[in-house]
């Protein structure tokens, strides 16, 4: 019988082939599940994934089955093609600096709206469909993320001189209060987190979804961090998966070009969160169906692995 602080969740066999098949899968992610038993697991979720509707749907299946067998994981998601979407049909002019969001004031409401609106509610529902209890809340609530206005420079093509970019209410965390959290975790519910973070004046600020997650991480002192994205992870220069870096290997990587371009952050922010406690930080492919139950019950999992 399930328990009142248990929740049944419906996973679609089919999936995993003959009886014989799925027993054999249950009997080699046994051990695994021993190993993360009581352990907090953030998830940031977004990409492909996200717009992909049977992966949609397998992730919240996913993401319940690992609340089920007794990991505590709390998700952190994206929603930049849903903002671009809201954007244009709202005729507002999107414009972007190093991959980051410009955000007005008007802009902000739009953020504030699809993130932590609809985007917010439909991931959390994913889960709920799934048979579990997930509560959608964003980081304003609660005093979750107190956020400080992202400080950037840029070089100036012409004058060669670093200049103060202003990205106007983009933020980054400055403090993580990881109550609410507990609090939920605590109820047996799973929180799925809007990166909508509050300053000290009140302001809303849009925060990017992977540094949200890091910072969250780090303040729970999770055991994981999973980061799906669109790739399988770090490459080498052979477009060969990576399957472990140190946080030497990662700045190594970056200094010798191993690691470009939107990768860079995410390692960077990788490197942040384990810095900050988290025993290790995957990068992984979110178009992977069941990509977080691969990584986390197969031997070396699908991804690339960070640790300190």
């Amino acid at each position: 019988m399930i328990g009142a602080s248990q929740t049944e969740v419906h996973v679609n066999t089919d999936d995993f082939g003959s009886a014989g098949e799925q027993a054999r899968i249950l009997a080699h992610a046994l051990p695994f599940m021993r190993r993360y038993a009581g352990a907090t697991v953030v998830v940031k979720y977004g990409g492909h994934a996200m717009g992909d509707e049977r992966l949609a749907e397998q992730f919240g299946a996913d993401i319940a089955l690992l609340k089920q067998v007794g990991i505590n994981p709390v998700v952190v998601h994206g929603g930049g093609p849903q903002i671009n979407d809201m954007l244009k049909r709202l005729a507002i002019q999107s414009r972007f600096v190093d991959g980051l969001r410009v955000t007005d004031a008007a802009m902000v409401e739009v953020v504030e709206m699809v993130l932590a609106g609809t985007v917010n509610k439909m991931v959390a529902g994913l889960i709920n469909r799934a048979g579990a209890m997930a509560v959608g809340i964003c980081g304003k609530d609660g005093g979750l993320i107190h956020a400080q206005k992202l400080q950037r420079t840029v070089m100036d093509p012409d004058s060669h001189i670093e200049k103060a970019l202003d990205l106007g209410f983009v933020g980054e965390p400055a403090h993580i209060d990881v109550r609410v959290i507990h609090a939920l975790t605590g109820a047996g519910l799973i929180p799925v987190i809007a990166p909508v973070g509050i300053g000290e004046d009140g302001q809303t600020y849009n925060i990017n979804a992977d540094s949200a997650a890091g910072a969250i991480a780090g303040a729970l002192g999770a055991k994981r961090l999973l980061m799906l994205t669109d790739v399988p992870g770090v490459l080498d220069t052979d477009k060969k998966l990576i399957p472990e870096m140190s946080a030497a290997d990662v700045k190594a990587g970056i200094a010798d070009g191993t690691i470009t371009g939107g990768m860079i952050p995410k390692v960077e922010c990788c490197v942040d969160a384990v810095e900050k406690g988290v025993r290790g930080a995957v990068i992984l492919d979110g178009r992977q169906p069941h990509a977080c139950l691969l990584e986390m019950f197969t031997e070396g999992g699908i991804g690339t692995l960070i640790r300190g």
